[in-house]
């Protein structure tokens, strides 16, 4: 088992890594556009901040499994998969193999990111290293509050992880940091020229990249499955949060409010265009 986990988990960030090189030999702008980082702005406005934030949370990759988290706080669930995935290591074959993988799992993502950002093809004019400084400030800004937030939860909850080892299990650091470098390195491959199969490939393995994270951290007995969740859904939301706010080009049509006398009160429609 340990060695096909090896073996996969190799595997894997070769895929990743390849599809980031070979969109960048094309050596020009995706589909969204200006090449990545080129317009980042840290001054975004409220209107646009709140936009970000709205699409943050209205992304499946954020309430998902946040909703996931609360349900299995239902009855005993939380606890049973904890103690079930401990006992048997189904994936992995050992806490210590899992923890380990969990490290691995975390770093592998952080650094795809940094290696897609990196790649990331730059228009011909544009300033390559202002475009690479703006991307990487906002991703980074990302991480530190992925980090940040992450320590703040589990001192105010407090929860003890299943072992009883200390009371920082909620939520899973580990989880978060995953999931935010991975939607990070998915947010950035937008920028890049992929075929519609390379791309469907590159999010299937980010994806897995941060639910496979997550999960060697319930094998390795530091977390319940709702403390990994909820960290996928922190990383997520903080991600998208800082690509939508800091690095999309404003659109001043993205939410339209209007307000018509009716009768002895007023109707307000607003509508948000994703």
């Amino acid at each position: 088992m340990k060695a096909a986990f090896s073996a996969g988990r190799n595997a894997a960030a070769a895929v990743l890594l390849a599809l980031a090189l070979s969109a960048c030999s094309n050596g020009h702008s995706g589909p969204s556009g200006p090449s990545w980082g080129a317009n980042a702005s840290f001054a975004p406005g409220w209107h646009r901040l709140g936009v970000a934030v709205v699409r943050a949370a209205a992304d499946p990759f954020t309430w998902a499994p946040a909703a996931g988290a609360a349900i299995l706080q239902a009855g005993n669930l939380d606890n049973d998969i904890a103690a079930w995935a401990n006992e048997k290591t189904p994936v992995f074959g050992g806490r210590r193999t899992a923890r380990s993988a969990s490290d691995w799992l975390r770093t592998t993502s952080l650094a795809l990111y940094a290696g897609t950002g990196l790649a990331a093809p730059v228009a011909p004019g544009e300033d390559w290293l202002g475009a690479k400084a703006g991307g990487f400030a906002a991703g980074g800004a990302a991480i530190a509050a992925t980090a940040a937030a992450t320590g703040l939860l589990k001192e105010a909850v407090g929860r003890e992880r299943p072992l009883g080892q200390d009371d920082a299990s909620f939520p899973s650091r580990h989880a978060a940091l995953a999931a935010v470098g991975a939607r990070l390195s998915r947010e950035t491959l937008r920028h890049y020229d992929l075929a519609p199969g390379a791309r469907i490939a590159s999010d299937a393995g980010l994806a897995g990249l941060a639910l496979m994270t997550g999960w060697a951290r319930v094998e390795a007995g530091m977390h319940h499955p709702a403390d990994v969740l909820a960290g996928a859904a922190i990383g997520n939301f903080l991600a998208v949060l800082a690509s939508e706010a800091l690095l999309r080009p404003a659109q001043r049509d993205t939410v339209a409010l209007h307000v018509h006398p009716v009768g002895e009160g007023w109707r307000v429609h607003a509508a948000l265009a994703f």
